[in-house]
């Protein structure tokens, strides 16, 4: 059997395999005689089919069976033999008979795309700002505080309503004496202050006290969502049926043990919002330097990425989103997602993932056992009782899989920091964990 070997582009590649006749009809016939053994056929015992009958029955199959062994056999041999890297799956092809002529063999070529070179210039060249910050005892008043706004209770007054009151209320609204879609609501909570009503809407809220009625008129935004109603006069009316005021749950024993401290104390509780900021703060910093590293890296090596491991990625973050849509409710039909709509950040992820895996081959960062098992650790601290967590991932070795990457992951950053120009900035706990504005298109 012979095999030889085209370059077709940068990573594109092509194997020639011509397969003797001889060798494969021999083969063929060694497979149908082994078959006709133990093969049932009604009338005939077990081992008594002619060998003819197997032929004619099972030879198209096994003569398949054959070649594509012989085809990926001599393929795999040629890739060892020239040490190729392949990526992805080859395409394999028979070469017609004009191609062939008259031969004494079969030929086929596989096309295939090897992976690249991946070279990374000069990591001094990256400049990362490392966030400086601590939690303060004012960090923790305000999450202690937001804890509180989030168990707010109301409580129903007899007075007029203003700005922090729920407002429970009935309306209806018409454009032109008919009722609009949308313009009705029933039970409908209003959280005066807020705005998310309209202010127009809002004011005429504010004052009125339960039972109280009103009718009044506004005007919809020319831009408004609802391009039925905007820019329109609408006439409402509306119905107050309760105002009910905030009320903040004091920072007391009861309010301790809603957050599973048993004995109630507020210093207690202080300590373990503290401790939780403490790793906010830690995973936020660590998220800054790891996106400038691995950024970086990316800017340093520019190489030619397997079309193959693309489309493959592209194919997955289809998938996943699409899954994602279909859990939050979304229908399959209504869907439209295709690959292609995820070839650049596929372009990104496989070329990161080329340059993480050079790294870890060459500056040997692989994955620790103990580094694997602190990540689990640390995770587990999150849930009501850790080591049990701890022990369920240490039951199967898959599951230690994301770990292990996030490792490997957090060795190529600290490899990075070790040789990039590292500037410290001081910031704050709130400065950081304060999503920036977003732009304007």
């Amino acid at each position: 059997m012979e095999t030889t070997l085209e370059t077709l582009g940068a990573l594109e590649r092509r194997i020639n395999v011509a397969l003797p006749i001889a060798e494969i009809e021999g083969e063929v016939q060694k497979r149908l005689s082994r078959l006709a053994r133990t093969v049932r056929v009604a009338g005939f015992r077990p081992g008594k089919v002619p060998l003819k009958m197997v032929a004619q029955q099972y030879g198209p199959q096994v003569r398949s069976d054959v070649i594509a062994d012989a085809v990926q056999r001599q393929f795999n041999d040629a890739v060892r033999a020239q040490n190729l890297r392949v990526a992805g799956f080859p395409r394999i092809e028979q070469r017609s008979s004009a191609e062939q002529g008259a031969s004494d063999a079969l030929e086929f070529s596989a096309v295939f795309e090897v992976y690249p070179e991946v070279k990374i210039g000069d990591v001094s060249a990256i400049a990362i700002e490392r966030p400086i910050a601590s939690v303060t005892p004012a960090d923790v008043d305000r999450t202690l505080d937001v804890l509180r706004r989030q168990r707010t209770t109301f409580e129903p007054v007899d007075r007029g309503a203003q700005a922090g009151d729920r407002v429970l209320v009935d309306f209806t609204g018409t454009i032109d004496d008919v009722e609009f879609p949308g313009g009705q609501a029933r039970d409908f909570p209003i959280m005066v202050g807020e705005g998310r009503m309209l202010p127009e809407f809002e004011a005429a809220v504010t004052g009125m006290r339960a039972d109280d009625t009103k009718r009044f008129e506004m005007t919809f935004p020319a831009d408004y969502h609802g391009k039925e109603v905007a820019g329109r006069l609408a006439k409402f009316e509306l119905h107050v049926k309760q105002v009910a005021e905030p009320r903040v749950p004091e920072l007391d024993e009861a309010f301790a043990r809603q957050f599973g401290i048993a004995s109630g104390s507020v210093d207690e509780l202080r300590k373990e919002v503290e401790a939780n900021l403490n790793l906010e703060l830690k995973r936020k910093i660590e998220a800054r330097l790891k996106d400038q590293a691995l950024g970086g890296l990316r800017g340093l090596a520019d190489f030619a990425l397997p079309r193959a491991l693309v489309d493959q990625e592209a194919q997955g973050l289809a998938q996943r989103m699409a899954a994602n849509l279909r859990e939050q409710g979304m229908k399959t039909e209504d869907i439209n997602l295709t690959p292609d709509m995820f070839t650049e950040q596929a372009q990104e992820r496989v070329k990161l993932g080329l340059i993480v895996g050079e790294l870890v081959r060459s500056q040997e960062l692989q994955a620790k056992p103990d580094q694997v098992k602190a990540l689990v650790q640390e995770t587990a601290q999150t849930y009501e009782q850790p080591e049990a967590v701890v022990r369920w991932h240490y039951e199967k070795r898959e599951r230690l899989a994301e770990f292990e990457s996030m490792a490997i992951e957090q060795n190529v950053v600290n490899w990075v920091l070790e040789r990039a120009r590292v500037t410290d900035t001081p910031t704050t706990f709130e400065a950081l964990m304060t999503p920036p504005p977003e732009r304007q298109a």
